[in-house]
């Protein structure tokens, strides 16, 4: 093994994905978990609750506690990886922000697998670890990609974007992810990363309630291609790069959570469009389905940057107005054509 010891934060699916990635380069992984169940989960091999069938290896072992960490590590950790939701990471990083400087004083990556926007503050995952992680930003980085957990376990083929500001570290933290069926690419453009693997999850929903209401292939791809152009122009406010959104974790994740049966923010719109409730399909779920708030917040950052954005705010209607699905589309197809550059 080329390094020693990984900490996971929360044991969700791709948290625990991304933990069975480590576990081919480090001796030791401590997924670090709330629950006492999923704790006994894994500690048995196995995280039943979200990566049912999938067997971890014994080197994979769950924590609840900071002195759990400390006793299973030695004290030595070579690399930290959130997986903590959007949600999660406000009330995670305020709880437990001088147990994780202990860490970052010691100079060790963290990677955060956040996708999404904040709906009340509308921040980015990289400004809300930077809210109490200034003084480490050269070691906080963020991954998204087309990455689906249990094709992960199953040893699938996938390539991810790694953003960050420090070149070196990025390297490094690549290098600790790569294995033979995972890569991480590096790039510096944190907020084209950042914004690919928020927007992609709206598209998402869109795809999902127009199969539901028995749209093909033509229509996804109408989606897919408008869609890219829209979150191209979040990217340009946020003076992201346009290429990153034609990479990994832009058009790459945006293809899969669009088509892959695995998303859970396309299923999430199939079940909008049998006429089901939002938030009756959220509580019915233990997986987190990120793109629902997002909608919210992508909403509100267009209309407060005046970015045109028509699957965006259609999507916000229908979602939190209970708009009909398939007049919002008729209402975007009988819309005035305009040049992309207007």
């Amino acid at each position: 093994m080329k390094f020693k010891t990984a900490l996971v934060l929360a044991g969700g699916a791709f948290g625990t994905s991304i933990a069975f990635v480590l576990s081919q380069n480090f001796e030791k992984v401590i997924i670090m978990v709330r629950s006492q169940d999923i704790f006994d989960e894994i500690n048995r091999g196995e995280n039943t609750t979200y990566l049912p069938g999938q067997k971890l290896p014994d080197t994979i072992k769950a924590a609840m506690t900071w002195d759990e960490v400390k006793a299973q590590t030695h004290g030595h950790v070579d690399l930290i990886v959130s997986g903590l939701p959007m949600s999660a990471i406000e009330d995670f990083c305020s709880r437990n922000e001088q147990d994780l400087k202990r860490y970052l004083d010691q100079g060790i990556p963290l990677v955060s697998l956040a996708k999404g926007i904040d709906h009340e503050t509308l921040k980015l995952p990289d400004e809300m670890f930077k809210a109490h992680f200034e003084n480490y930003r050269s070691q906080l980085m963020y991954l998204s990609g087309p990455s689906f957990a249990k094709e992960i376990v199953d040893k699938q083929i996938t390539i991810v974007s790694l953003a960050g500001e420090d070149k070196d570290k990025l390297l490094l933290a690549c290098e600790m992810l790569g294995t033979e069926f995972f890569k991480a690419l590096p790039t510096t453009d944190v907020k084209g990363v950042l914004l690919g693997g928020a927007l992609k999850n709206v598209i998402a929903i869109a795809g999902g309630i127009m199969e539901g209401l028995g749209y093909n292939h033509n229509t996804r791809a109408a989606l897919i291609t408008r869609g890219i152009v829209e979150m191209l122009r979040f990217g340009t406010v946020f003076g992201a790069k346009p290429e990153t959104f034609y990479g990994p974790s832009g058009m790459g994740d945006l293809i899969l959570t669009t088509t892959g049966e695995l998303s859970r923010n396309k299923s999430f719109g199939i079940e909008i469009a049998k006429g089901r409730k939002a938030e009756e399909i959220i509580k019915a779920t233990k997986s987190v389905v990120e793109g629902y708030k997002t909608t919210k917040a992508a909403y509100f950052l267009a209309e407060k940057m005046g970015i045109r954005a028509r699957i965006f705010t259609g999507l916000y209607e229908v979602l939190y107005n209970n708009h009909d699905p398939k007049e919002v589309a008729r209402e975007m197809m009988v819309l005035p054509p305009k040049f992309d550059e207007a």
